[in-house]
């Protein structure tokens, strides 16, 4: 695997890039996880993206926010790993980038997350602490956590 991670403003994204990030959250979030939702929100715009590529194809994504573009702090969304690369441990190299981009360009310590319930101790072992009760998102329990 040679990981490449990029950072890009939406209008920057090529239509190939856009394509295969959208198809990727698709296949995770909506036929995976068996959830009909609409995930073309209209927050792409405002969000960086972070892309994973190895060898030129996307295999880990984040959206990227500034504070108040999503919550009062600045936030971290749409977190994925294609399949085939989970038994990589990606999800923790991703955030550990998504973290530190956040900290190094964007200057923010404080971070907001709707997680997935189901992934709590995955965000904790990345800092995060549970901030809500549990709440369901297009059928899906969550939780709001904070890092920072």
């Amino acid at each position: 695997m040679n990981l490449e991670w990029k950072i890009k403003r939406f209008e920057t994204l090529s239509v190939s890039e856009i394509y295969n990030l959208l198809q990727l959250r698709s296949e995770v979030f909506v036929v995976e996880q068996n959830c009909v939702y609409q995930d073309i929100d209209g927050k792409d715009q405002k969000a960086l993206h972070l892309l994973g590529e190895d060898s030129g194809h996307i295999v880990a994504y984040a959206r990227l926010f500034k504070p108040n573009d999503y919550f009062d702090q600045a936030s971290i969304g749409r977190v994925v790993v294609k399949p085939s690369y989970r038994d990589k441990k990606l999800g923790h190299i991703l955030m550990r980038e998504a973290i530190y981009f956040m900290k190094s360009q964007l200057d923010a310590t404080k971070i907001t997350i709707s997680a997935q319930l189901y992934l709590k101790k995955f965000y904790e072992s990345h800092g995060f602490i549970q901030t809500s009760e549990m709440y369901l998102e297009d059928d899906i329990p969550h939780i709001e956590m904070k890092r920072g």
